[in-house]
């Protein structure tokens, strides 16, 4: 299965690459570029017109490369629901975006009642073919949720994908940390010995370094929210698959570290009137202390690379 799953990574990365000189001129020639937030650092502003919804180019081959060499069950194509179904609803919002000149695109309800229904389908789903029960890190334990597990695995699933959404916000970042997650799973399914964790996973890994082929400093095509909800809707279904949710803080730090960030800065300012950071999502607080882009990047995939160790760690 390893060979299976080098050839998947190789073959995605390929493809992304090939998919990348087709797509992101016809982004160009659609006009689809990326609006920048005024209020954001000013180093961003030069960024403003540059392709958006690239995330369409690892979408299309980790899909091609997994349906080619991944067995077919129904765990495979709920990973594809997870993964396909975020990326749909993030493809709409980018849509209406950049096409329609909507500037919040999907309204925040209907983004998050869609995102709701979707992660309630697998939730379900995972509940009745896989189980209950989640592994505890560093215990060598499992605990069963029972009638707790769905309420549980719908805030795990909404809040990994907006959560991968919101560190999608320099050039390279949201991939390469991505990137680095998703090889945590394609281990552990290589280490369960199940082609369809392992396939899909490596399948996605290679996508994504094809993919930061252009989205690296200075970024030619971004993934939108297109690539970033699907990623994090794929990260979400497979540690719920493998009953490793629980993993998701260690491993996913970066995401953790981001959210907390904005969910800090909205109440420190609504109840005392004071912001915690310079700016958030997090790394735009390192910029505006003076950090250059690519060091915030390097960094943040450091500390992930760290993470994946301890994740690794835990459950030895």
């Amino acid at each position: 299965m390893l060979q299976k799953m080098m050839f998947a990574t190789l073959l995605s990365f390929i493809v992304t690459i090939a998919l990348g000189k087709f797509i992101i001129p016809y982004l160009r020639k659609l006009k689809l570029g990326q609006k920048v937030r005024e209020d954001g650092p000013s180093t961003h502003l030069k960024k403003s017109g540059t392709p958006t919804m690239g995330g369409v180019m690892f979408i299309l081959s980790t899909l091609l490369v997994s349906l080619l060499i991944s067995p077919w069950n129904k765990d495979f194509f709920v990973l594809l629901l997870g993964f396909l179904g975020f990326g749909s609803i993030g493809f709409a919002d980018d849509f209406l975006k950049v096409y329609f000149k909507r500037p919040l695109g999907l309204r925040a309800r209907e983004k998050l009642l869609s995102q709701f229904l979707l992660a309630f389908i697998i939730s379900w789903f995972v509940k009745e073919n896989v189980g209950t029960d989640i592994i505890v890190p560093f215990f060598k334990s499992s605990i069963d949720l029972a009638n707790f597990y769905v309420p549980f695995a719908l805030f795990i699933i909404v809040g990994t994908a907006n959560s991968v959404n919101l560190t999608d916000g320099l050039d390279g970042l949201a991939a390469g940390v991505s990137a680095i997650v998703m090889s945590f799973f394609a281990m552990i399914g290589l280490f369960l010995n199940n082609g369809v964790y392992g396939i899909f996973s490596a399948s996605l890994v290679g996508g994504l370094i094809g993919f930061l082929r252009y989205n690296r400093y200075p970024a030619e095509v971004f993934m939108g929210d297109t690539g970033s909800l699907a990623i994090g809707g794929a990260i979400a279904t497979v540690a719920l698959l493998t009953k490793l949710p629980l993993i998701l803080p260690i491993l996913g730090l970066i995401y953790v570290l981001e959210a907390l960030s904005v969910i800090l800065q909205v109440f420190s300012f609504k109840l005392f009137g004071k912001r915690i950071f310079k700016m958030s999502p997090l790394h735009h607080h390192f910029e505006l202390s003076g950090w250059k882009e690519e060091k915030v990047v390097y960094s943040f995939w450091l500390l992930t690379l760290l993470s994946l160790f301890v994740s690794f760690y835990s459950l030895s």
